[in-house]
């Protein structure tokens, strides 16, 4: 028998929990690019916190108590870690050919707001062109502004918004989203693979798709969530970056 009283225990994790594995994720990716290069596994790892931050992005325009702010403070990181970012990546201040990531969600947020307008309206009709229309002009505008990750990053968070639920397609789009993505238009390096006599090539990107098992673990649950922690998760970014460069500097 049932007991009404017995909680149904379910796993998930908060998006306290999702912003540290993305940020740990992260510190590997960039700890391969700098401090200890040619461990190919810390960049395949790494390869799953960009989608994690960018399904955080899109959560937090919806849970933000306010839109303006919430943009404000991404605006101001971007601008904060720009220098930083440029530092570890060229080892130079000014490199205007590779823009952080921060824009790339900037460009994104942009474009879900565009979006959400158009759904206001309830016309079908006018939500579809939209929709197409942003991602067609964010793709465009992140190849030509140079932002880290490119339009394929800008794509990548409207992914998330596209297909924001709970629901099996949200499951099938997300997943067939991120397939495209990086697979074709990030496939990046090529790793070859042997199997069954057959040759086959799996892109260094392709391991992003790891990122789907904790985004699909999250429930909607905040978690830990005071204000000195939510800037040190803004301030994690140019920080960390800062730091690599100054310890590669001694190496």
């Amino acid at each position: 028998m049932t007991n009404e009283n017995t909680k149904k225990l379910t796993f998930d994790l908060s998006s306290c929990t999702l912003h540290i594995i993305a940020m740990l994720l992260m510190l590997c990716d960039h700890m391969w690019a700098t401090v200890i290069p040619g461990n190919d596994w810390l960049t395949c790892i790494g390869r799953a916190a960009f989608p994690i931050f960018a399904f955080m992005i899109v959560e937090g325009c919806f849970h933000t108590k306010s839109l303006k702010k919430y943009l404000l403070r991404m605006l101001i990181f971007a601008v904060a870690a720009e220098i930083p970012f440029n530092l570890m990546y060229i080892g130079a201040p000014i490199f205007p050919f590779h823009q952080n990531v921060m824009w790339t969600f900037l460009i994104g947020m942009g474009a879900i707001q565009l979006n959400e307008l158009a759904r206001k309206r309830k016309k079908l009709l006018l939500s579809m062109l939209t929709a197409a229309g942003t991602a067609l002009a964010g793709y465009l505008l992140g190849t030509i502004t140079f932002v880290d990750y490119g339009g394929a990053g800008v794509l990548t968070v409207l992914a998330f918004y596209f297909f924001r639920g709970r629901n099996w397609w949200c499951y099938i789009g997300q997943a067939a989203a991120l397939i495209f993505i990086n697979f074709e238009l990030l496939s990046g390096l090529q790793y070859e693979l042997s199997l069954f006599g057959s040759t086959l090539y799996f892109p260094q990107q392709g391991f992003a798709m790891l990122s789907l098992l904790p985004i699909w673990l999250y429930r909607g649950r905040q978690g830990y969530h005071s204000k000195w922690f939510r800037y040190f998760c803004y301030a994690f970014y140019p920080a960390h970056m800062l730091l690599l460069h100054i310890i590669r500097s001694f190496l």
